[in-house]
Protein backbone atom coordinates (compact mmCIF):
# COMPACT_ATOMS: atom_id res chain seq x y z
CA UNK A 1 0.00 0.00 0.00
CA UNK A 2 1.37 3.45 -0.85
CA UNK A 3 1.06 6.07 0.84
CA UNK A 4 0.52 9.92 -0.79
CA UNK A 5 0.24 13.39 0.14
CA UNK A 6 -3.40 14.37 1.17
CA UNK A 7 -3.94 18.26 2.20
CA UNK A 8 -1.56 20.83 0.84
CA UNK A 9 0.57 22.02 3.66
CA UNK A 10 -0.55 25.68 4.19
CA UNK A 11 -4.08 23.86 4.61
CA UNK A 12 -2.92 22.74 7.54
CA UNK A 13 -0.39 25.05 9.28
CA UNK A 14 2.31 23.86 7.50
CA UNK A 15 5.04 26.06 5.29
CA UNK A 16 5.74 23.73 2.51
CA UNK A 17 9.12 25.99 1.35
CA UNK A 18 10.26 24.63 5.21
CA UNK A 19 9.38 21.15 3.93
CA UNK A 20 11.55 21.50 1.29
CA UNK A 21 14.32 22.52 3.59
CA UNK A 22 13.74 19.67 5.59
CA UNK A 23 13.84 17.23 2.52
CA UNK A 24 17.08 19.08 1.12
CA UNK A 25 18.63 18.75 4.60
CA UNK A 26 17.73 14.61 4.50
CA UNK A 27 18.65 14.36 1.12
CA UNK A 28 22.67 15.52 2.11
CA UNK A 29 22.80 12.14 4.08
CA UNK A 30 22.23 10.30 1.38
CA UNK A 31 24.61 12.31 -1.07
CA UNK A 32 27.35 11.90 1.00
CA UNK A 33 26.65 8.26 1.70
CA UNK A 34 25.57 7.80 5.20
CA UNK A 35 22.01 6.61 4.59
CA UNK A 36 20.88 4.99 1.23
CA UNK A 37 17.37 6.29 1.16
CA UNK A 38 14.82 7.37 3.12
CA UNK A 39 11.21 7.77 3.37
CA UNK A 40 9.41 10.91 5.31
CA UNK A 41 5.56 11.35 6.30
CA UNK A 42 4.34 14.35 7.84
CA UNK A 43 0.32 14.37 8.88
CA UNK A 44 -1.80 16.98 10.75
CA UNK A 45 -5.30 16.53 11.89
CA UNK A 46 -5.02 12.51 10.02
CA UNK A 47 -4.22 14.02 6.91
CA UNK A 48 -1.09 13.50 5.12
CA UNK A 49 0.82 17.02 4.24
CA UNK A 50 3.85 15.59 3.60
CA UNK A 51 5.15 12.31 1.87
CA UNK A 52 8.38 12.09 0.18
CA UNK A 53 11.10 9.45 -0.19
CA UNK A 54 15.01 10.06 -1.51
CA UNK A 55 17.59 7.85 -2.73
CA UNK A 56 17.72 3.76 -3.25
CA UNK A 57 15.91 1.21 -0.88
CA UNK A 58 18.46 -0.84 -2.29
CA UNK A 59 22.49 0.65 -3.60
CA UNK A 60 23.73 -2.17 -4.49
CA UNK A 61 20.54 -3.20 -7.19
CA UNK A 62 19.60 0.26 -7.75
CA UNK A 63 16.05 0.26 -6.58
CA UNK A 64 14.78 4.01 -5.28
CA UNK A 65 12.44 4.08 -2.40
CA UNK A 66 9.27 3.91 -3.43
CA UNK A 67 5.80 4.71 -1.29
CA UNK A 68 5.36 1.20 -0.76
CA UNK A 69 8.76 0.22 0.25
CA UNK A 70 9.06 -2.63 2.97
CA UNK A 71 11.48 -1.33 5.97
CA UNK A 72 12.25 -3.23 9.10
CA UNK A 73 10.66 -1.24 12.28
CA UNK A 74 12.21 -3.35 14.83
CA UNK A 75 11.24 -1.58 18.66
CA UNK A 76 8.50 0.64 16.19
CA UNK A 77 6.61 -2.58 17.00
CA UNK A 78 6.70 -2.17 20.45
CA UNK A 79 3.74 0.62 20.90
CA UNK A 80 1.69 -2.01 18.46
CA UNK A 81 2.02 -4.85 21.25
CA UNK A 82 1.48 -2.38 24.26
CA UNK A 83 -1.94 -1.50 22.30
CA UNK A 84 -2.70 -5.21 22.11
CA UNK A 85 -2.16 -5.31 25.57
CA UNK A 86 -4.07 -2.36 26.67
CA UNK A 87 -7.18 -3.97 24.47
CA UNK A 88 -7.26 -7.02 26.70
CA UNK A 89 -6.99 -4.71 29.80
CA UNK A 90 -10.13 -2.62 28.41
CA UNK A 91 -11.39 -6.32 28.33
CA UNK A 92 -10.93 -6.74 32.25
CA UNK A 93 -8.55 -9.73 31.47
CA UNK A 94 -6.10 -8.32 33.95
CA UNK A 95 -5.20 -5.47 36.27
CA UNK A 96 -1.89 -3.62 35.83
CA UNK A 97 -0.83 -4.50 38.68
CA UNK A 98 -1.57 -8.03 38.81
CA UNK A 99 1.78 -10.42 38.76
CA UNK A 100 3.03 -11.38 35.70
CA UNK A 101 3.53 -14.96 37.01
CA UNK A 102 -0.37 -15.39 36.81
CA UNK A 103 -0.17 -16.42 33.63
CA UNK A 104 3.47 -16.79 32.95
CA UNK A 105 4.29 -19.02 35.86
CA UNK A 106 8.04 -19.31 35.05
CA UNK A 107 8.35 -15.87 37.02
CA UNK A 108 7.56 -16.59 39.71
CA UNK A 109 10.25 -16.31 41.68
CA UNK A 110 12.70 -14.22 39.98
CA UNK A 111 15.87 -13.62 40.99
CA UNK A 112 18.17 -9.89 41.33
CA UNK A 113 21.84 -9.02 39.82
CA UNK A 114 23.51 -8.22 43.12
CA UNK A 115 27.18 -9.08 42.22
CA UNK A 116 29.64 -11.36 40.82
CA UNK A 117 30.89 -12.35 37.58
CA UNK A 118 28.78 -13.52 34.15
CA UNK A 119 30.70 -16.87 35.01
CA UNK A 120 29.89 -16.23 39.30
CA UNK A 121 26.53 -14.32 39.56
CA UNK A 122 25.42 -13.67 42.76
CA UNK A 123 21.40 -12.91 42.84
CA UNK A 124 18.54 -12.24 45.42
CA UNK A 125 14.70 -13.05 45.83
CA UNK A 126 12.67 -9.61 44.58
CA UNK A 127 11.55 -8.04 46.76
CA UNK A 128 8.25 -7.98 44.71
CA UNK A 129 6.61 -9.80 41.60
CA UNK A 130 6.75 -8.08 37.81
CA UNK A 131 4.02 -7.11 37.54
CA UNK A 132 2.01 -6.03 33.98
CA UNK A 133 2.77 -2.13 34.31
CA UNK A 134 6.20 -2.80 34.46
CA UNK A 135 6.33 -4.33 31.45
CA UNK A 136 4.39 -1.96 29.56
CA UNK A 137 7.24 0.58 31.29
CA UNK A 138 10.32 -1.23 31.13
CA UNK A 139 10.79 -1.06 35.12
CA UNK A 140 10.71 -4.87 35.11
CA UNK A 141 14.24 -5.49 35.07
CA UNK A 142 14.94 -7.71 32.04
CA UNK A 143 17.37 -6.25 29.72
CA UNK A 144 19.00 -7.04 25.96
CA UNK A 145 21.72 -8.81 25.06
CA UNK A 146 23.22 -6.64 23.19
CA UNK A 147 23.66 -3.72 25.31
CA UNK A 148 27.29 -5.13 26.56
CA UNK A 149 26.90 -2.84 29.36
CA UNK A 150 26.57 -4.88 32.73
CA UNK A 151 26.96 -8.71 34.20
CA UNK A 152 23.33 -9.64 33.23
CA UNK A 153 23.02 -8.63 29.46
CA UNK A 154 26.15 -10.63 29.11
CA UNK A 155 24.41 -13.87 30.98
CA UNK A 156 21.83 -13.19 28.17
CA UNK A 157 24.46 -13.29 25.05
CA UNK A 158 25.68 -16.76 27.39
CA UNK A 159 22.07 -17.96 26.60
CA UNK A 160 21.70 -17.13 22.91
CA UNK A 161 20.49 -13.98 23.25
CA UNK A 162 22.14 -10.96 21.45
CA UNK A 163 20.80 -8.64 18.66
CA UNK A 164 18.95 -11.54 16.98
CA UNK A 165 16.26 -13.95 18.36
CA UNK A 166 17.72 -17.34 20.03
CA UNK A 167 17.56 -19.87 16.60
CA UNK A 168 14.91 -22.01 16.38
CA UNK A 169 13.39 -21.02 19.93
CA UNK A 170 9.86 -19.41 19.80
CA UNK A 171 7.99 -16.82 22.08
CA UNK A 172 7.03 -19.46 24.88
CA UNK A 173 10.19 -20.79 25.16
CA UNK A 174 11.90 -17.76 25.05
CA UNK A 175 9.89 -16.05 28.08
CA UNK A 176 10.82 -19.58 30.12
CA UNK A 177 14.63 -18.74 29.39
CA UNK A 178 14.76 -14.93 30.05
CA UNK A 179 12.39 -15.88 33.09
CA UNK A 180 15.56 -18.38 34.59
CA UNK A 181 18.10 -15.59 33.72
CA UNK A 182 18.60 -13.00 36.94
CA UNK A 183 17.06 -9.24 36.68
CA UNK A 184 19.17 -6.19 35.89
CA UNK A 185 17.56 -4.11 39.01
CA UNK A 186 14.91 -4.51 41.46
CA UNK A 187 11.23 -4.48 39.94
CA UNK A 188 9.72 -1.02 39.72
CA UNK A 189 12.94 0.73 40.93
CA UNK A 190 14.57 1.76 37.91
CA UNK A 191 13.99 1.82 33.88
CA UNK A 192 16.04 -0.02 31.95
CA UNK A 193 15.38 -0.80 27.91
CA UNK A 194 15.02 -4.76 27.16
CA UNK A 195 13.17 -7.38 26.15
CA UNK A 196 9.93 -6.45 28.74
CA UNK A 197 7.15 -5.95 25.63
CA UNK A 198 8.22 -9.21 24.45
CA UNK A 199 7.18 -11.10 27.32
CA UNK A 200 4.39 -8.65 27.24
CA UNK A 201 3.37 -9.90 23.86
CA UNK A 202 3.81 -13.57 25.39
CA UNK A 203 1.14 -12.13 27.96
CA UNK A 204 -1.32 -11.27 25.12
CA UNK A 205 -1.18 -14.63 23.80
CA UNK A 206 -1.78 -16.55 27.42
CA UNK A 207 -4.62 -14.21 27.93
CA UNK A 208 -5.77 -14.44 24.33
CA UNK A 209 -5.53 -17.64 24.03
CA UNK A 210 -4.23 -17.78 20.49
CA UNK A 211 -0.29 -16.35 18.97
CA UNK A 212 0.53 -12.96 19.23
CA UNK A 213 0.43 -12.67 14.93
CA UNK A 214 -2.90 -13.70 15.05
CA UNK A 215 -4.26 -11.45 17.59
CA UNK A 216 -2.28 -8.31 16.12
CA UNK A 217 -3.70 -9.19 13.01
CA UNK A 218 -7.08 -10.23 13.75
CA UNK A 219 -7.63 -7.10 16.56
CA UNK A 220 -5.50 -4.23 15.01
CA UNK A 221 -4.05 -4.52 11.31
CA UNK A 222 -7.11 -6.24 9.39
CA UNK A 223 -9.83 -3.38 11.25
CA UNK A 224 -6.99 -0.68 10.55
CA UNK A 225 -6.29 -1.95 6.99
CA UNK A 226 -2.78 -2.54 7.91
CA UNK A 227 -2.32 -4.87 5.17
CA UNK A 228 1.28 -4.86 4.43
CA UNK A 229 2.75 -5.24 8.19
CA UNK A 230 4.12 -8.37 8.89
CA UNK A 231 6.56 -10.40 10.58
CA UNK A 232 8.37 -11.57 7.42
CA UNK A 233 9.00 -11.58 3.20
CA UNK A 234 8.59 -14.21 1.05
CA UNK A 235 12.10 -14.01 -0.71
CA UNK A 236 10.28 -15.88 -3.55
CA UNK A 237 7.65 -13.84 -4.14
CA UNK A 238 7.32 -9.90 -5.23
CA UNK A 239 7.53 -8.10 -2.00
CA UNK A 240 10.75 -9.37 -1.31
CA UNK A 241 12.21 -6.62 -4.27
CA UNK A 242 9.68 -3.76 -1.70
CA UNK A 243 11.65 -4.59 1.04
CA UNK A 244 14.88 -2.02 2.05
CA UNK A 245 18.10 -3.50 2.42
CA UNK A 246 19.81 -3.08 5.54
CA UNK A 247 23.02 -1.09 6.41
CA UNK A 248 25.56 -0.14 8.94
CA UNK A 249 28.50 2.63 8.69
CA UNK A 250 31.50 1.98 7.35
CA UNK A 251 34.02 1.82 10.43
CA UNK A 252 36.52 3.56 7.69
CA UNK A 253 34.54 6.58 6.50
CA UNK A 254 30.83 6.53 7.67
CA UNK A 255 29.07 5.76 4.61
CA UNK A 256 26.74 3.04 4.61
CA UNK A 257 27.66 -0.62 3.18
CA UNK A 258 25.33 -3.82 2.92
CA UNK A 259 24.62 -5.55 6.38
CA UNK A 260 22.77 -8.85 5.30
CA UNK A 261 24.18 -10.99 8.23
CA UNK A 262 21.00 -9.26 9.66
CA UNK A 263 19.04 -8.20 7.08
CA UNK A 264 18.55 -11.16 5.41
CA UNK A 265 16.55 -12.50 8.68
CA UNK A 266 13.64 -10.62 7.31
CA UNK A 267 13.55 -12.95 4.51
CA UNK A 268 12.93 -15.72 7.02
CA UNK A 269 9.73 -16.81 9.16
CA UNK A 270 10.71 -16.35 12.63
CA UNK A 271 10.33 -19.10 15.21
CA UNK A 272 9.71 -16.17 18.18
CA UNK A 273 7.24 -13.54 16.99
CA UNK A 274 9.01 -10.61 18.64
CA UNK A 275 6.62 -7.75 19.51
CA UNK A 276 8.97 -6.19 20.66
CA UNK A 277 10.56 -5.85 17.96
CA UNK A 278 9.99 -8.42 15.29
CA UNK A 279 7.70 -6.37 12.67
CA UNK A 280 8.12 -5.13 9.20
CA UNK A 281 5.68 -2.33 7.51
CA UNK A 282 5.06 0.47 5.23
CA UNK A 283 4.64 3.92 5.95
CA UNK A 284 0.75 3.81 4.77
CA UNK A 285 0.32 1.21 7.34
CA UNK A 286 1.90 2.53 9.76
CA UNK A 287 0.23 6.19 9.32
CA UNK A 288 -2.54 3.92 9.98
CA UNK A 289 -1.64 3.38 12.90
CA UNK A 290 -0.54 6.45 14.65
CA UNK A 291 -3.68 8.11 12.92
CA UNK A 292 -5.49 5.72 15.21
CA UNK A 293 -3.51 6.79 18.08
CA UNK A 294 -3.95 10.52 17.46
CA UNK A 295 -7.82 10.53 16.81
CA UNK A 296 -7.55 8.45 20.83
CA UNK A 297 -8.10 5.08 19.93
CA UNK A 298 -10.39 5.50 16.36
CA UNK A 299 -8.99 4.32 13.04
CA UNK A 300 -10.99 3.36 9.54
CA UNK A 301 -13.88 4.13 11.64
CA UNK A 302 -13.72 1.57 13.89
CA UNK A 303 -12.82 2.26 18.19
CA UNK A 304 -9.79 0.05 18.80
CA UNK A 305 -9.29 1.86 22.27
CA UNK A 306 -11.06 4.21 24.44
CA UNK A 307 -10.14 7.80 24.43
CA UNK A 308 -9.49 7.92 28.07
CA UNK A 309 -7.35 4.52 28.02
CA UNK A 310 -4.92 6.48 24.54
CA UNK A 311 -4.73 9.42 27.59
CA UNK A 312 -3.58 7.32 29.85
CA UNK A 313 -1.46 5.08 28.08
CA UNK A 314 0.36 8.49 27.05
CA UNK A 315 1.17 9.56 30.78
CA UNK A 316 4.23 9.53 32.47
CA UNK A 317 4.04 6.35 34.60
CA UNK A 318 7.88 6.35 35.72
CA UNK A 319 7.55 5.61 39.53
CA UNK A 320 7.23 8.98 41.76
CA UNK A 321 6.42 11.20 38.10
CA UNK A 322 10.21 11.42 37.52
CA UNK A 323 12.04 11.42 34.17
CA UNK A 324 13.94 9.06 32.55
CA UNK A 325 17.19 10.79 33.36
CA UNK A 326 16.69 9.43 36.74
CA UNK A 327 16.02 5.93 36.73
CA UNK A 328 17.87 5.03 33.75
CA UNK A 329 20.42 2.16 33.84
CA UNK A 330 23.01 3.46 31.30
CA UNK A 331 22.61 1.08 28.22
CA UNK A 332 21.03 2.09 24.83
CA UNK A 333 17.65 3.31 24.29
CA UNK A 334 15.53 5.15 21.44
CA UNK A 335 15.25 8.36 23.57
CA UNK A 336 17.15 10.74 25.22
CA UNK A 337 16.57 10.97 28.89
CA UNK A 338 16.37 14.37 30.03
CA UNK A 339 12.99 15.65 30.06
CA UNK A 340 10.98 12.70 29.07
CA UNK A 341 9.09 10.07 31.25
CA UNK A 342 7.82 7.01 29.82
CA UNK A 343 4.04 5.96 29.51
CA UNK A 344 2.53 2.56 28.66
CA UNK A 345 4.44 1.68 25.63
CA UNK A 346 5.88 5.03 24.34
CA UNK A 347 8.64 7.50 25.76
CA UNK A 348 6.63 10.96 26.86
CA UNK A 349 7.77 14.62 26.53
CA UNK A 350 7.16 16.06 30.31
CA UNK A 351 9.49 19.11 29.53
CA UNK A 352 10.61 20.22 25.92
CA UNK A 353 13.38 22.16 27.54
CA UNK A 354 15.56 19.91 29.09
CA UNK A 355 14.62 17.69 26.26
CA UNK A 356 16.39 20.31 24.40
CA UNK A 357 13.30 19.45 21.59
CA UNK A 358 10.46 22.24 20.76
CA UNK A 359 8.12 19.08 20.89
CA UNK A 360 4.72 19.70 23.25
CA UNK A 361 4.21 18.36 26.87
CA UNK A 362 2.77 15.20 26.12
CA UNK A 363 4.36 14.36 23.08
CA UNK A 364 4.88 10.48 23.04
CA UNK A 365 7.68 8.49 20.39
CA UNK A 366 9.45 5.82 20.00
CA UNK A 367 11.74 4.28 17.26
CA UNK A 368 13.92 1.01 15.86
CA UNK A 369 17.43 -0.06 15.81
CA UNK A 370 17.24 0.31 12.26
CA UNK A 371 16.84 4.34 12.43
CA UNK A 372 13.42 4.08 11.78
CA UNK A 373 11.46 6.54 14.14
CA UNK A 374 7.89 8.25 14.80
CA UNK A 375 6.12 10.83 16.95
CA UNK A 376 2.78 11.84 17.85
CA UNK A 377 2.16 15.62 19.25
CA UNK A 378 -1.71 16.00 20.75
CA UNK A 379 -1.14 19.49 20.99
CA UNK A 380 -0.08 20.37 16.98
CA UNK A 381 -2.36 17.57 16.30
CA UNK A 382 0.82 16.16 14.26
CA UNK A 383 2.01 12.44 13.66
CA UNK A 384 5.53 12.01 11.74
CA UNK A 385 7.51 8.99 10.97
CA UNK A 386 10.52 8.58 9.21
CA UNK A 387 12.26 5.34 7.49
CA UNK A 388 15.47 4.55 6.76
CA UNK A 389 17.39 1.13 7.28
CA UNK A 390 20.72 2.18 8.99
CA UNK A 391 22.37 0.10 12.13
CA UNK A 392 22.72 0.99 14.87
CA UNK A 393 19.93 4.05 15.53
CA UNK A 394 22.33 6.39 17.45
CA UNK A 395 24.58 6.72 14.23
CA UNK A 396 23.65 10.15 12.97
CA UNK A 397 21.75 13.10 15.03
CA UNK A 398 18.40 12.47 11.94
CA UNK A 399 15.64 12.18 15.13
CA UNK A 400 16.56 15.37 16.37
CA UNK A 401 17.37 17.02 13.14
CA UNK A 402 13.88 15.90 12.15
CA UNK A 403 12.09 17.72 15.28
CA UNK A 404 14.39 20.58 14.97
CA UNK A 405 12.93 21.65 11.53
CA UNK A 406 9.08 19.99 11.15
CA UNK A 407 8.13 21.91 14.15
CA UNK A 408 9.96 25.33 12.03
CA UNK A 409 7.64 24.86 9.79
CA UNK A 410 4.80 25.27 11.50
CA UNK A 411 3.19 28.35 10.99
CA UNK A 412 0.22 28.53 13.13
Amino acid sequence: MSIEREVAPGEVGIDAKRLDVLDAHLARYVDDGRLAGWQLVVSRDGRVAHASTYGRRDMEAGLPVEADTLWRIYSMSKPITSVAAMMLWEEGRFELTDPISRWLPEFSQPQVYDRGSAGAPFTVPAAEPIRVWHLLTHTSGLTYGFLQTSVVDALYRKAGYDILPKTGVDLAQSSRDWAALPLLFQPGTRWGYGVSTDVLGRLVEVVAGQPLGDFLRERIFEPLGMTDTRWSVDPAGDDAKRLAALYVPSPADGRAVRFDVIGRHALDEPAMQSGGGGLISTAADYHRFTSMLLSEGVGAGRTLLSSRTVRFMTQNHLPGGVDLDRLQTGGFAETTFEGVGFGLGFAVVRDPVPAKTPSSPGTYYWGGAASTAFWIDPAERLTVAFYTQLLPSSTHPIRSQLRQLVYSALTD
